[in-house]
């Protein structure tokens, strides 16, 4: 079995995660230089990916699991099958403004969107469904960082981007708007792999399920 870590933050906790579910973690580092972790005796591994790379691995085979963000899980859109909400690595996607423009559209969001129409985000999937579904028409402009800075230049009028404690909105001038979805961490498993090694995968889901606990160890 193959399991898709992040890295980073998220891969840590990852880690700790899967040691208090009793999976072997010992000596693997999600920051090291090593890519590729091997437990002979369980026959299991780990690959150590970038975040935004974990649901490529797990939806084409490459691995049979994978730990993700749902903020990443849907702007990649890959088709895997998601098992366990894990919890942790909670952040959530908002679209927020200049101050100084929410005010003058006395903080409404229709008078706001009257005259926004350029949007700037990492996460143009996201972004494009949310006002798709609020029936509004807008130009994306897809950035790959700094993304508050965009309506400071007039490169865009808002943007769409994942906050956890807002502080840099508020140090870029920016209020968040409307709220979109929160997102944490997700087990996700290869639809193929999930069918064909159904009793073992599973296993690994429900060890994962008990060891986040009750209220945060949902099934997807």
């Amino acid at each position: 079995m193959t399991m898709a870590l992040p890295k980073g933050k998220l891969g840590q906790e990852s880690l700790q995660l899967l040691k208090r579910a009793g999976l072997p973690v010992e000596g693997v580092a999600t920051e090291a230089r090593q890519l590729v972790f091997t437990f002979a005796e369980e026959q299991g591994r780990y690959l150590i990916c970038r975040p935004t790379d974990v649901p490529t691995y797990v939806e084409h085979g490459a691995a049979d699991l994978g730990i993700v963000g749902k903020d990443t899980l849907v702007e990649a859109g890959a088709e895997v099958f998601e098992l366990v909400d894990l919890g942790f690595g909670l952040c959530r996607f908002v679209v927020a403004a200049p101050r100084k423009r929410w005010q003058q559209a006395g903080q409404s969001f229709a008078a706001l969107m009257a005259g926004s129409r350029r949007v700037a985000t990492k996460f143009p999937r996201v972004a494009r469904g949310y006002f798709q579904q609020q029936g509004m028409s807008i130009e994306i402009i897809k950035l790959h960082g700094n993304i508050e800075l965009a309506p400071q230049v007039g490169l865009a009028d808002l943007i769409v981007d994942i906050v956890s404690t807002g502080r840099t909105l508020k140090e870029n001038d920016l209020v968040e708007v409307a709220a979109i979805f929160q997102a944490t961490a997700r087990l996700i498993a290869n639809r193929v792999s999930y069918r064909l090694d159904y009793q073992r995968l599973a296993a690994v889901a429900e060890a994962l399920r008990r060891a986040v606990g009750p209220e945060e160890g949902k099934s997807c």
